[in-house]
């Protein structure tokens, strides 16, 4: 497989083959994400994608999951992803399944039945950034687009029948927002109502914007206990109607996979016992990205 830099994908992505069709982010300023910071954005070459394609059914020819790197896939015009689309399946026909990373950008410019046909064709699920639902921190660590913005194209891949992968950033609007961020962050939550929510606690990545703020003073990182309140706020404020809310991704103090509605008072009373002491957090030695 032709893989250009360092090559990410969603923890729940473990097994499915990855086929890199662009590198890099084709927005690439949010403050805090350093992965993409030494790889312009581009589309891969068709000749290049077809022969990652034609490796993958000779090396993985059972393999049904599929997942479209780097950073955002869906922002390939139209008609040049489709015909992606139709190379995985007339090269590997057993996929059934494939998904993408996406932000409000690249779904603003397709339209419900572009996201359809892509539907149709496979698309499964797409992993957005949301990071946050206030929009002071959203403007502070220069994500695109407003919360309402945000909701409105993700209600777009819904209506296409699209299912939503939300992550969030725990402590990323520093302590003096904290608990705006994590009010606001549930609410917006709510309203989408995706499928799942990934809650990742933030933690400096070297030669990035916010990196610079920390050690300039001007933005303070939160304790394991502010965290830990943080996040009982935004589930508090979240009144999801279905789906899974997990906050055990590696970076996080106290590991938590709940099922909303019906395990949201239990995992709040999970995190009071964290908050007195009683339940041991994660110890700093093994948290990571």
């Amino acid at each position: 497989m032709h893989y250009e830099g360092m090559v990410i994908r969603p923890p729940s992505e473990a097994d499915s083959i990855l086929l890199q069709v662009t590198t890099g982010c084709s927005h690439n300023k949010c403050t805090f994400c350093g992965v993409y910071r030494d790889k312009p954005f581009t589309i891969k070459d068709r000749a290049i994608i077809q022969s990652d394609l034609d490796y993958a059914s000779s090396h993985f020819p059972t393999n049904s999951n599929m997942f479209l790197c780097d950073g955002d896939a869906l922002i390939i015009p139209q008609k040049q992803l489709l015909d992606i689309f139709t190379m995985i399946h007339t090269t590997c026909p057993n996929v059934q399944r494939i998904g993408s990373y996406a932000n409000a950008k690249s779904l603003s410019r397709k339209t419900v039945d572009e996201l359809k046909e892509l539907r149709e064709l496979g698309l499964r699920i797409v992993h957005l950034g949301l990071e946050s639902g206030d929009d002071v921190t959203l403007s502070r660590i220069n994500k695109w687009g407003t919360s309402d913005v945000i909701i409105r194209e993700c209600a777009k891949a819904q209506d296409a029948g699209i299912n939503l992968f939300i992550t969030v950033l725990l402590g990323i609007a520093g302590s003096e927002r904290s608990q705006i961020h994590a009010q606001k962050t549930g609410e917006v939550l709510s309203l989408i109502n995706p499928n799942y929510v990934g809650a990742l606690s933030y933690m400096p990545v070297e030669h990035t914007s916010l990196e610079k703020e920390i050690q300039d003073g001007t933005f303070s990182l939160l304790s394991p206990k502010e965290i830990l309140q943080e996040l009982r706020t935004m589930i508090s404020c979240t009144t999801m109607t279905r789906g899974y809310f997990y906050a055990n991704h590696a970076s996080n103090y106290l590991p938590l996979r709940i099922r909303f509605p019906k395990d949201k008072v239990s995992a709040l009373a999970t995190i009071d016992k964290a908050l007195n002491g009683t339940i041991p957090l994660t110890p700093e030695w093994m948290r990571g990205l």
